[in-house]
C-alpha cells in the first residue's frame, strides 16, 4: 500500500497528464508490468522523475507505493455521482446513499465510498439479525446425532463405541451469505482511508467473523454460487457492494486477478453507463405499455445462403418493442459512453446503428425505421440526426443520437419527482 508520503495524482477519464517529481519503486514497476491494468490505465515513467498517466473510460484509484492515482469522472460532479449511478443501475434504494454533507472533512474517494456502503449494509444486517441455515455436517461424536455413517465408522473407528461417525444438520450462521459480507468488511477494515469508515468496518467485521469464521474462498465462485430466495433476498444489496469491493470495481466482468488487483479499484464507465441507461428505459417502459429487452441476440438477421443457416448474430444494447396505435413498433437502442457531444459519430458506430435500424427497427406510422444512440452530453446540444439514403435519394433508415446530461439526471433522481426522469427519456426516444 502507498505510504503517507506517496504522491497523490489526479486526472480526468480520457485524459493524459505528466506529473513532475514522482518516482516509482521497484515493486511498483513489477506490479505494473504484469498487465493487470492493460486497457484501463497506462502509466509510463519519463526522465527526470516524471510520470505520464493516460486514462481511458475507467474511474477510481490505483494505489502504488510511490504514487496514488485517482481517475475522476468527466461527465459527473464527482465520485458520489458514480456511486449514485451504480446504485440506480442496480435498482437500489437511494436513501441508503451518503451525501456530501456526510463528510465535513472532505469527500472520500470512490473506493472508500464503496467501503462505506459495505459497512452500511453490513451494519443493517447485524441490526436485524444475520441469517442462519441448516448445514450438513459430518463429525465424530460420543453419542449418535442424526445419521450414523457405517462405512466411515468401520474405516476410522472399528470396534470403538466412544467415537461415532455421524452426519447431521446444524443450524448455523456460517453460511455463504454471511461469509461474503465478512470478507468484504475485513477488506474495508484494512484498506479504507477515512478513520471513521475504517473504525466502523472493524467493528462490523469483528461481529461478522464471530458468525461466519470460514473464508468464502474465491470471490468469483462465491458470488456466482449465491441463489436468492425469500430467506436471503435482503442480502442482495450487501452482496452487490461487497462484490464491487472484492473484485476491484468489477460491475459485470470481474476485474483481472493478479497482484495489482488488490491495489486497483477501477469502474468501467462503459458498462456502468449502459446499465444505467437500460435501467432508466425499463422504468420508462413500465408506464408506456412497451417492452425493453437487454442484449438479446438476434440470429435471424445475418443468414448464410450457401449453408442455409445463421451467419452470426446482432445484439443491440436495448430493443424496445410493442404496439403503438394498434401497429407493431420496434426501436433498437445503442448505448455509447463516447464524446459524441463534442464530435461526429464514428463510422463504425454509424454503420452498426444503421444495420440495427434497417433490420430491427419499425415505426408504427410506416416511416423509415430508426436506431437511437444514447451518449453522455448536455441536452442543449440536440444530438446528431443522420439519414441513410439510397442513390435515388430515398431515406431507408435514420440514426438519431440522444445526449443524456448525467449530472442533471442524477440531480433529478434525487429530487421530489424521480419517476419523471425515466418517463421523459423514454418519451424522447420513442417519439
Amino acid at each position: 500500500m502507498p505510504s503517507d508520503r506517496a504522491a497523490r495524482l489526479g486526472l480526468v477519464e480520457y485524459g493524459t497528464r505528466v506529473f513532475d517529481g514522482v518516482r516509482l519503486t521497484e515493486t511498483d514497476r513489477r506490479l505494473l508490468a504484469d498487465g493487470s491494468l492493460d486497457g484501463r490505465l497506462r502509466v509510463r515513467e519519463l526522465r527526470g522523475d516524471r510520470l505520464e498517466v493516460a486514462a481511458g473510460p475507467y474511474v477510481g484509484t490505483v494505489r502504488l507505493e510511490g504514487a496514488e492515482i485517482q481517475v475522476l469522472p468527466k461527465y459527473l460532479g464527482g465520485d458520489l455521482d458514480v456511486l449514485r449511478m451504480v446504485d440506480h443501475a442496480w435498482g437500489g434504494v437511494r436513501e441508503a446513499l451518503p451525501t456530501a454533507q456526510d463528510f465535513p472533512g472532505g469527500r472520500p474517494n470512490l473506493r472508500d465510498l464503496v467501503c462505506l456502503m459495505v459497512v452500511e449494509h453490513g451494519e443493517r444486517l447485524l441490526r436485524h439479525g444475520v441469517r442462519r441455515d441448516y448445514l450438513t455436517v459430518e463429525d465424530d461424536l460420543r453419542v449418535v446425532r442424526g445419521r450414523l455413517l457405517p462405512d466411515r465408522q468401520l474405516l476410522h473407528h472399528h470396534g470403538r463405541l466412544d467415537r461415532l461417525a455421524c452426519r447431521f444438520e446444524e443450524h448455523d450462521a456460517d453460511v455463504l451469505d454471511n461469509r461474503i459480507c465478512a470478507e468484504a468488511l475485513a477488506v474495508a477494515a484494512r484498506t479504507a482511508r477515512p478513520p471513521g469508515i475504517r473504525a466502523r468496518a472493524r467493528r462490523a467485521a469483528g461481529l461478522f467473523a464471530q458468525h461466519a469464521p470460514t473464508p468464502p474462498g474465491d470471490v468469483r465462485t462465491a458470488l456466482a454460487a449465491v441463489t436468492y430466495h425469500r430467506n436471503n433476498e435482503h442480502y442482495r444489496p450487501a452482496h452487490r457492494w461487497a462484490g464491487l469491493l472484492l473484485t476491484g470495481g468489477g460491475l459485470d466482468g470481474l476485474f483481472a486477478s493478479g497482484p495489482l488487483a488488490s491495489r486497483a479499484f477501477l469502474i468501467d464507465m462503459n458498462r456502468l453507463f449502459e446499465a444505467f441507461v437500460t435501467r432508466l428505459l425499463e422504468e420508462g417502459a413500465a408506464g408506456a405499455g412497451l417492452r425493453v429487452e437487454r442484449q438479446t441476440a438476434r440470429s435471424e438477421v445475418l443468414f448464410d445462403e450457401r449453408a442455409g443457416r445463421s451467419y452470426g448474430t446482432v445484439r443491440p444494447d436495448v430493443l424496445i418493442s410493442g404496439d403503438r396505435g394498434g401497429a407493431p413498433f420496434r426501436l433498437p437502442v445503442d448505448v455509447k459512453y463516447k464524446l459524441y457531444a463534442e464530435k461526429k459519430l464514428s463510422p463504425e458506430d454509424l454503420y452498426q446503428a444503421s444495420l440495427y435500424a434497417l433490420t430491427l427497427g419499425r415505426r408504427e406510422d410506416g416511416r423509415p425505421p430508426v436506431c437511437a444512440l444514447v451518449h453522455p452530453g448536455a441536452g442543449a446540444s440536440g444530438g446528431h440526426r443522420v439519414a441513410v439514403r439510397g442513390l435515388d435519394g430515398a431515406v431507408t433508415s435514420r440514426v438519431r443520437s440522444v445526449p443524456l446530461d448525467l449530472g442533471a439526471v442524477l440531480a433529478e433522481l434525487r429530487g421530489p419527482e424521480p419517476r419523471s426522469v425515466p418517463a421523459r427519456l423514454f418519451g424522447e426516444l420513442v417519439r
